[in-house]
């Protein structure tokens, strides 16, 4: 990959502009591409609807007579098969053209939630049924999520990567803003099917632009090898780097519980002190407004230790699920939402950056797979638990626990000196690790994906 250290650096009057930062003729930066404004795009489009759909699909089971047990094993059943199926889905993504595995995952998420949309506007929706849905969209996600990120790491280069990374990661979570604060909305008017029904075409639209991206530049796989090997190949990349995996470990706890809060306990305290599903929508806008504001600091802030400065801006992520513990009234709520997805979105700009410069271009989507597979490896299981939690120990105490649990991981990864020592523009402690010598990581995450 190419560091900052390695980029050319022509000569300049002082003040001037950089020559790099506009393409001649254009409005647009130079490295906002093709690839980069059509992945830029349908990321957008993709999050106005599936923000407002998690949404939906909490309120359906409600609404169908469950509860947050029931909630929690709808929420596994998508997570389920995105666990099983990631590393594959890695593989798979760095042997076939990216942009055809994310269009045919994008039209099975299509599929499977315009069928859910039907089914919630016939009527009574079996539990069987929404959790067999949600698994093919997990499916899909599995195959999609190493693809976009192999795709969008290999859109850009050079010391303006960071940048590039933060104004998509803006625009992203812009959409979320919007997507969830509709979708919460429109949950409460004319009701959850809908708003699946409008996330199913947002799938299709998003499909359509992803079919033109181009895949030229990546050069074609040498002859050898098959599936296993590179599952391999994959492992000794992201176990050979301690900076990777130890954050990975802590993700994969930060993660399940922050699904637990967001996903099941969050629309019950809403229903219950807050006033149903939209106060719960606009606190989720919230959290996307704090991480666009948090992704517009980072098109200017360039943090030498830039896993350090990540690493310590993951601590608020413990504020949400506090606040649904007192329980807050719902305008602190969204201020607990707001700065823990401003604080977090510095993190995840960062460790998109660390992974561009240290992850070799023909080993993104596998090394990516091993990042997602750990990052979401423990968020069924939470979601499965959380009702019984709730029963076991009471509402309070399990959100109490699951910001409690944030906060530990996060301090534990602090004691990993590479996390501390990881810099901006150099391959130091990749050096350290095994195989070509590079490490690994939502986009459309999720915090979604927040790993």
């Amino acid at each position: 990959m190419t560091s900052a250290a390695d980029s050319p650096r022509p000569s300049r009057r002082p003040g001037s502009r950089r020559p790099e930062s506009r393409r001649p003729g254009s409005r647009r930066p130079a490295w906002a591409g093709r690839n980069y404004s059509l992945l830029t795009a349908a990321a957008v489009v993709t999050n106005l609807g599936s923000h407002g759909a998690l949404i939906a699909a909490a309120f359906a089971v409600l609404e169908a007579g469950g509860d947050g047990g029931d909630v929690g094993l709808v929420a596994a059943a998508r997570t389920l098969p995105l666990v099983v199926f990631l590393l594959v889905g890695g593989a798979v993504a760095d042997r076939l053209p990216r942009h055809r595995v994310m269009v045919a995952a994008n039209a099975l998420n299509c599929l499977s939630q315009g069928a859910f949309a039907v089914l919630v506007l016939a009527g009574e929706p079996q539990l069987w049924q929404m959790m067999l849905l949600t698994a093919l969209g997990g499916t899909g996600q599995a195959f999609f999520s190493p693809a976009a990120e192999g795709m969008l790491l290999s859109s850009v280069k050079g010391e303006q990567a960071g940048r590039a990374f933060a104004v998509f990661r803006m625009a992203m979570q812009g959409a979320s803003v919007g997507g969830a604060a509709l979708g919460g909305a429109m949950v409460a008017v004319i009701g959850p099917g809908w708003v699946l029904a409008a996330d199913a075409v947002a799938f299709a639209v998003a499909g359509s632009l992803r079919s033109f991206l181009d895949v030229s530049h990546i050069p074609p796989r040498a002859p050898g090898g098959g599936l296993l090997a590179d599952l391999q190949d994959g492992w000794r990349e992201f176990a050979g780097r301690p900076w990777l995996w130890s954050i990975v470990v802590q993700f994969s706890i930060a993660n399940a519980v922050f699904a637990a809060a967001d996903a099941v306990y969050g629309p019950l305290v809403a229903r219950d002190h807050l006033g149903g599903a939209g106060p719960w929508g606009l606190a989720l806008g919230f959290f996307g407004a704090g991480t666009v504001v948090g992704a517009l600091l980072m098109t200017r802030w360039r943090p030498r230790r830039l896993l350090l400065a990540g690493t310590l801006c993951v601590f608020p992520m413990a504020l949400p699920s506090a606040a649904l513990a007192v329980p807050v009234s719902a305008a602190y709520l969204c201020a607990a939402m707001f700065v823990a997805g401003a604080t977090v979105e510095v993190f995840g700009v960062s460790w998109m950056t660390a992974l561009h410069q240290e992850i070799p271009e023909h080993k993104l989507s596998r090394v990516s797979a091993y990042d997602w597979f750990g990052s979401v490896a423990l968020v069924p299981v939470a979601t499965a638990l959380a009702g019984p939690a709730e029963s076991a120990f009471g509402r309070t105490e399990a959100l109490w626990g699951c910001s409690a649990l944030i906060v530990v991981v996060t301090a534990a990864v602090l004691c990993v000196p590479d996390v501390r020592n990881l810099r901006r523009g150099g391959k130091q402690v990749a050096a350290q690790g095994a195989g070509a010598g590079n490490g690994s990581a939502d986009a459309e995450r999720p915090v979604g994906g927040l790993g």
